[in-house]
């Protein structure tokens, strides 16, 4: 991430999330000082999500997917340029 400094390997049994800030305006964000709530820069709109992602032998498993929901894939097929 961002201001990683915990850098390394991941290997199966570790666990991670993935929490992507989609902002309407700029990409700056900002933290209030609870150290939690995290606002954009310029006070437009913002979305985040999260999933919590299980490296395993094989890969990884995205915990809290939803029952039926689709799993994105890389499909080079899809890129144009």
């Amino acid at each position: 991430y961002h201001k990683n400094k915990a850098k390394g390997i991941m290997k199966a049994g570790h666990v991670f999330t993935v929490e992507p800030m989609i902002n309407l305006g700029v990409p700056g964000d900002a933290t209030w000082g609870d150290n939690w709530t995290a606002v954009t820069t310029d006070g437009k709109r913002s979305a985040q999500f999260e999933h919590t992602v299980l490296v395993t032998d094989n890969g990884c498993e995205i915990l809290t997917a939803r029952e039926n929901e689709p799993v994105m894939c890389w499909n080079e097929d899809l890129i144009s340029r």
